[in-house]
């Protein structure tokens, strides 16, 4: 399925079901996707994850019904997929700057989270460097951390951070940082901050050893400043480059992103020329086999 029609598909889907209790999985199913990929595709070409735009379209919703209607707080809460008035309260007040008691009592403004249209814009033709590869395993040294997929984005530029606070880039300086979810699901990942390890290398107190099986990569060069060079390149894998592939499909849940040494670069990882790699393990499609 296209990547496209599949976010189209799956947009509808979350419309039909918005007040049922769906998951991640339930709507990465629905377009015959896995769920690892789909919820990284979606994010990248809409800006939010999945999760995000539930929650947002819910509260919407919530909002309009509330200043239009004689609900109590506890029936939206119900309603919308919330615990307890207290939980819906605090989501309630995060979304729209104010309590539902104040949005009832004053009218005041509140926001809309209108349902996601997907538009289709012609472009020139777009060019994009990548080669597949075959690589075999490899093992590195590397300090490990579990992320949820919904605060991932957030969360792991911070591990980056207290790695090198900590004194741990004295061990290992970054070559890699990988994402690994061998089961491809919908909540959680673990994160490697990496580097080669060599057998005869004692491990480290505080550092795991993990080992990143073969496969075939489609890698792609990515060269200027972090962090917009790299985001650059994985919004147009999943924009341009994904939607184009007719011979291959993702493989596993892997994704391994490659950085060239800082000190090679005047301004470091701030530098205009600086090189970092972003590889996607691929397989032949089986009706291109």
């Amino acid at each position: 399925m296209e990547w496209f029609k599949a976010v189209g598909e799956a947009v509808d889907y979350m419309e039909a079901h918005i007040l049922e209790d769906i998951t991640v999985s339930d709507v990465a199913s629905h377009v015959y996707i896995s769920t690892f990929h789909f919820q990284k595709g979606f994010s990248m070409l809409c800006g939010y994850t999945i999760k995000e735009y539930i929650r947002n379209r819910r509260l919407s919703l919530a909002g309009g019904e509330l200043i239009s209607g004689n609900a109590t707080v506890m029936e939206l809460a119900m309603k919308y997929g919330y615990d307890s008035p207290d939980s819906f309260t605090k989501a309630f007040s995060r979304f729209h700057g104010v309590s539902p008691s104040m949005a009832r009592k004053e009218k005041v403004m509140l926001k809309s989270f209108a349902p996601l249209k997907l538009t289709i814009s012609l472009k020139g033709g777009y060019l994009m460097d990548y080669k597949i590869t075959k690589k075999e395993s490899f093992t590195v040294l590397a300090s490990s951390k579990e992320f949820s997929y919904e605060n991932a984005k957030q969360e792991i530029p911070v591990f980056w951070q207290e790695h090198f606070a900590s004194g741990k880039g004295e061990t290992v300086c970054g070559m890699f940082g990988i994402n690994v979810d061998p089961r491809m699901g919908d909540e959680k990942f673990e994160y490697l901050i990496a580097d080669i390890y060599h057998p005869s290398r004692e491990i480290p107190e505080g550092f795991a050893v993990r080992t990143i099986p073969a496969f075939d990569w489609a890698v792609f060069p990515c060269r200027g400043a972090l962090p917009d060079s790299l985001q650059d390149v994985n919004t147009k894998i999943f924009s341009e480059w994904l939607p184009a592939l007719k011979e291959y499909e993702f493989a596993a849940g892997y994704c391994v992103e490659m950085y060239d040494s800082p000190e090679k670069y005047p301004k470091g990882t701030e530098d205009e020329n600086y090189y970092t790699e972003i590889w996607i393990p691929v397989k032949k499609k089986i009706d291109n086999a």
